[in-house]
């Protein structure tokens, strides 16, 4: 790879290694320069610029970084499109990530500008959680190096939770007030419930070895896949009451405490095959103890033994300090999760296809289908959260033509005033979780699906990108995806203009997106484009 200052003249293919403002136009850093841009920079008496350029063995940013993200993932798991060399891992599903931290630090150390960054091990996820992210530093990597760092099987996965039945015994002892004993199943239940488990009717006996000796065997016999204990006194030595009572039941004590506090004193024993937990009195609260990680990887069906319990230490202290005096329970609802934006897409058909005559451009025959049909179902195979469909001119029809693909609509009365009005009633109809809108026409069914990917991929308002729009032969083009801190000011809008004068005043919010595809910039709304497309 070759970095550096080089004359403008000879920039033509260089990738651009920072930014550049022109009057006209915006280069940004990574862009790779074509001659018209080349002109533009010295048109703007622009001589020199400083560039990357790629050796003919080294493999780009983006296409490195999708072949590493590929090669590392594996169960549970869907991956964004590349965008500036880097790739996110996204939890399908609710569970554990599992990795070998082992297997990601030698991946790290094989070279420098190849990176994985990931939750710590056994983590527990949430579906559409971002877990772990492969981003490729420089603009490119040497090929033989990106093959020494993809794993050979795949590194990450999601260990499921599983639907299991869950079993509960309080011990009581004289005293004990009813109330804890009913907040304590309250908590119980709705710890299993998190975990997609179910809890079945709780069991409470005296706190002796003989009484929970018999009320460990009846629910031995109701095939619970785990057992816990809550017993009335804290476990302190292995011949306690509730170790005895899982001997006396033929079971055996795997292993007493464990290096996280709160929970050391967990207990972890087995009769037969059903795991029995011998619970700390932490477990009483709902705040995260180190019996939480014992049974989430229970009903992950991931195995716990001893040895895995000691390996616990390592971030096992969870006790509030004095540098952290808020508690939990009270920080816990403020703590952001880092999940997968949430994207609708918005396709606009309310339109009167003036420029078509009296035919409805968007029912129009195109390889034995209506337009639109095109355009929906190449949106809806992109990674986007939900479709929208605003409709107006000819309502009826257009919902008859698509009324069997899986998205929702809404209707603009006044859509003969301008594209503004439909583009408002789509924005008004979207789900409050939306954290963006990829603004989608009915007329433009050659749009690949991997460019509605790739500006997904790039949408990020933490980086200044909050309006993504792609780009062909230097030229901008449809659909754009517009941040949630847009919404409002779509809303203003008036005519005809529909949402796009937005990019021209947020210029350092607008991310170009490079694609090969012509799509973007061809609308089949005159019969020549049409009869065109339809003989191609």
């Amino acid at each position: 790879m070759e970095f550096g200052p080089i004359s403008a003249d000879t920039a033509t293919g260089a990738i651009l290694a920072h930014s550049i403002r022109l009057s006209d136009r915006a280069l940004k850093k990574g862009h790779w320069l074509t001659e018209e841009d080349v002109e533009a920079l010295k048109a703007a008496g622009i001589t020199s610029v400083t560039v990357c350029r790629l050796a003919p063995d080294d493999v780009p940013e983006n296409d490195a970084a999708d072949t590493l993200a590929m090669a590392a993932t594996g169960d549970g798991f869907s991956r964004s499109a590349a965008f500036t060399g880097r790739v996110n891992l996204i939890a399908q599903q609710d569970g554990i990530l599992v990795y070998d931290p082992v297997l990601l630090d030698a991946l790290n150390r094989v070279d420098e500008g190849i990176t994985f960054a990931a939750l710590p091990p056994y983590s527990r996820v949430a579906a559409r959680q971002m877990v772990a992210t492969a981003k490729i530093i420089p603009f490119g990597v040497p090929k033989q190096m990106l093959q020494a760092a993809c794993p050979k099987s795949p590194l990450f996965r999601i260990a499921a939770f599983q639907s299991l039945s869950l079993g509960l015994i309080q011990t009581i002892l004289p005293g004990v007030k009813p109330s804890v004993l009913d907040k304590t199943d309250q908590i119980m239940n709705a710890r299993a419930a998190s975990l997609g488990a179910v809890q079945i009717t709780p069991v409470r006996c005296k706190h002796s070895e003989d009484d929970l000796t018999l009320a460990l065997a009846a629910m031995t016999a109701e095939k619970v896949a785990i057992i816990t204990i809550v017993g009335a006194s804290a476990i302190v030595d292995r011949r306690d009451v509730i170790p005895a009572a899982i001997s006396q039941c033929g079971g055996t004590v795997e292993h007493f405490g464990m290096p996280v506090d709160p929970g050391n004193l967990l207990l972890l024993g087995r009769i037969g095959d059903i795991p029995v937990i011998g619970a700390p009195g932490c477990v009483r609260s709902p705040k995260p103890n180190g019996y939480d990680w014992v049974l989430e990887r229970l009903v992950a069906g991931l195995p716990v033994d001893g040895p895995g319990i000691m390996a616990m230490g390592s971030g096992g202290f969870l006790k509030e300090i004095p540098v952290r005096p808020l508690p939990r329970a009270e920080a816990a609802p403020k703590q952001a999760t880092s999940h997968a934006p949430c994207i609708i897409g918005l396709m606009l058909a309310a339109g009167q296809s003036r420029r078509m005559g009296k035919a409805n451009k968007l029912l129009e025959n195109l390889d034995g289908k209506p337009m639109l049909r095109h355009s929906l179902e190449i949106l809806l195979a992109a990674q986007i959260d939900g479709v929208t469909v605003v409709t107006g001119h000819e309502a009826e029809r257009v919902r008859q033509a698509i009324s069997d693909l899986p998205v929702s609509f809404t209707d603009s009365p006044d859509y003969a005033s301008g594209l503004a009005e439909t583009v408002k009633r789509g924005i008004a109809a979207l789900p409050e979780s939306a954290d963006g809108v990829l603004i989608c026409l009915g007329d433009m069914p050659r749009v690949k699906t991997e460019t509605l990917n790739r500006l997904i991929a790039a949408f990020d308002p933490t980086e200044g990108r909050t309006i993504c729009v792609p780009v062909h032969l230097g030229k901008r083009g449809n659909p754009v995806l517009f941040g949630r801190r847009f919404f409002a000011e779509i809303m203003d809008l008036s005519g005809d203009t529909g949402a796009k004068s937005l990019i021209g005043a947020y210029e350092e919010q607008v991310a170009e997106i490079v694609v090969d595809d012509p799509g973007v910039l061809l609308d089949l709304d005159t019969p020549d484009a049409l009869r065109m497309a339809q003989n191609r």
